[in-house]
């Protein structure tokens, strides 16, 4: 009997102490598992660059933002303009626009393909400004309508009329596109999948029509219309007189 107890608790001890070692790796493996997701959870640990407040979409890898040329948008000095006129989304996104100069051109954007002889591109400029001082998604209110009689008769169910612009003007699809900043303006920039235009900054904006029309259609023919619910709330064409 005495020989089996002692065996037994011989036994006893090597089984707890196999516990106690198995316990003992167990809870190291558990605090370097601990320090590890400490570590995953902190990149701005020392000798890792932090991301954290830079407030740009680090997923672009360099690539231009939507809206805006490749080489992006060049400086120039504030244009000749028209009236002022605001208008804010239902966000809350405050902007001013101002119609520069419209007219035609065969390739008003670079993306513009060639059109047939005959025809041309309708396209007009305004100064866009985020008038918040704070960072805002870049939204182009305007859109261009020309006379229904200067667009070809293949394209012509395309040309929509809108409420609140005379019934012979229509507005085909079109394409937007930042193609100059003014003064000191910096440049939009991507976040969160959106281009974002800097707080007080004001930018030349040209929309051109993806349809062409009649290479005659005159510059006094075309003009700039807000007219989307996000704009104006009783959905009626409101004018953005050129100068």
């Amino acid at each position: 009997m005495s020989h089996s107890h002692r065996s037994h608790r011989r036994r006893k001890k090597t089984t707890t102490g196999k516990l106690g070692l198995a316990g003992a790796l167990t809870g190291a493996l558990g605090i370097g598992a601990v320090a590890a997701v400490i570590i995953v959870l902190r990149p701005d640990a020392p000798g890792s660059p932090s991301m954290a407040g830079t407030g740009r979409d680090t997923s672009q890898n360099g690539s231009a933002p939507s809206g805006v040329p490749s080489g992006g948008p060049t400086p120039m000095s504030a244009p000749k303009a028209g009236r002022e006129l605001s208008f804010t989304t239902p966000e809350g996104f405050g902007y001013t626009l101002a119609a520069v100069r419209s007219g035609t051109d065969r390739q008003p954007l670079s993306t513009s393909q060639a059109p047939k002889d005959g025809e041309t591109y309708a396209y007009a400029d305004y100064v866009l400004t985020n008038s918040q001082r704070r960072p805002k998604p870049l939204d182009f209110p305007a859109d261009l309508f020309m006379p229904r009689d200067s667009v070809p008769s293949s394209a012509r169910e395309r040309c929509m009329p809108q409420p609140g612009v005379p019934d012979t003007m229509c507005t085909l699809p079109n394409h937007s596109e930042v193609t100059a900043r003014i003064g000191d303006a910096k440049a939009p920039f991507a976040q969160d999948g959106d281009t974002v235009l800097p707080a007080g900054g004001s930018y030349i904006v040209r929309v051109a029509s993806d349809l062409p029309v009649s290479d005659g259609t005159a510059s006094r023919d075309l003009r700039l219309f807000v007219w989307d619910a996000r704009f104006t709330s009783d959905r009626k064409g409101v004018e953005i007189p050129l100068p």
